[in-house]
C-alpha cells in the first residue's frame, strides 16, 4: 500500500508532525520552490538546519517551477532553468527527501509538432542528465497546464530504461481538462509513481480540501485500485484546516485501511 504526505507548515510544526503520527504519514517539503529561496543559501541551509533538527519523516519536495523551460529556444533560459533543477536537487537532498517534482510546464495551446518535439527532446536530455547526476534520488514529472497525457507518457516511455524517473499525476491539474480522467490513469499508468490530491471546482486549480469541491472521489479511488494503487500521494493542500478535514473524509471514504 502506498505512502501518504502532507505539506509541513514550519510555523505549525507540532501539529503537522501530530498528524504524521496519527495517520502515518510523511511530508513533501515547499519549502524550495521558489527561486528567490533557492538563491538564498542561508536561508536554503536555516531550512535545512530546521527539518534535520527534527528528524522529520521528509519523502518528497516539490522542486522549482517558476519560469523553468529546459526546452526554451533561448540557451540562457534553457541553462538558467537546468540550474533550478540542480539547486532543488540539492536542497532536497540536503533536507533528506528521496524525490523531487517538477512541471512539465508545455503551453498547450502551441501544437506545432516542431514545439513538441523539441519539448519532448529537450527534457530527455536534461532530465537523463539530473537522473544520473543524483543517482539515489527519484525525479517525477508533474503534469501542469497539459491537457491531455500523452506528451509527458511518451517522455516517460523514452525514459523508461532510467529506474529513478516517473510521473506525478496531480489528478485536480487532470480534472481540469476536458480529457477523461479514466484516459489520464490509463496512459500514464506504467510510469506513475507519486500523485497530487486536493479538490477543486472543475474551473479553477483552488488547492482546496478533500470533499470541498467537487471531484468525484469514489471514483478517483477505483481508478487508483486499477492503475497506481503503490504511487505514494500528496494531500496538496497546505493550512492545516484544510488537511485535517482532507485526512478526516478520507477516512471515511476508505482511502486508510
Amino acid at each position: 500500500m502506498s505512502q501518504f504526505l502532507i505539506i509541513p507548515n514550519r510555523e505549525q510544526i507540532e501539529e503537522s508532525l501530530a498528524l504524521c503520527v496519527e495517520y502515518n504519514l510523511s511530508f513533501e517539503l515547499n519549502d524550495y520552490f521558489h527561486p528567490n529561496t533557492l538563491d538564498d543559501e542561508e536561508k536554503c541551509a536555516e531550512i535545512t538546519r530546521f527539518y534535520n533538527a527534527l528528524n522529520a519523516p521528509v519523502l518528497t519536495s516539490h522542486g522549482d517551477f517558476f519560469d523553468v523551460l529546459v526546452f526554451s529556444e533561448d540557451k540562457k533560459i534553457a541553462a538558467i532553468s537546468e540550474q533550478r533543477i540542480v539547486q532543488s536537487m540539492d536542497a532536497a537532498k540536503a533536507a533528506g527527501a528521496g524525490a523531487v517534482i517538477f512541471h512539465s510546464n508545455m503551453e498547450p495551446f502551441i501544437t506545432a509538432e516542431t514545439y513538441r518535439n523539441n519539448w519532448l527532446d529537450k527534457n530527455e536530455e536534461v532530465f537523463r542528465r539530473i537522473c544520473a547526476k543524483y543517482p539515489d534520488m527519484n525525479v517525477y514529472m508533474e503534469n501542469m497546464f497539459d491537457t491531455e497525457p500523452d506528451e509527458i507518457a511518451n517522455l516517460a516511455e523514452r525514459m523508461t530504461d532510467v529506474a529513478n524517473f516517473g510521473i506525478c499525476f496531480d489528478y485536480a491539474h487532470a480534472y481540469l481538462t476536458s480529457t477523461p480522467l479514466l484516459v489520464w490513469a490509463e496512459v500514464l499508468a506504467p510510469y506513475i509513481r507519486h500523485v497530487h490530491i486536493n479538490d477543486n471546482d472543475g474551473r479553477n486549480d483552488l488547492h482546496l480540501a478533500l470533499g470541498d469541491g467537487t471531484i468525484d472521489w469514489v471514483k478517483f479511488l477505483k481508478l487508483r485500485e486499477m492503475y497506481f494503487t503503490n504511487a505514494s500521494v500528496l494531500i496538496e493542500t497546505t493550512p492545516i484546516e484544510n488537511q485535517k478535514k482532507s485526512l478526516k473524509f478520507m477516512k471515511k471514504m476508505g482511502f486508510f485501511k
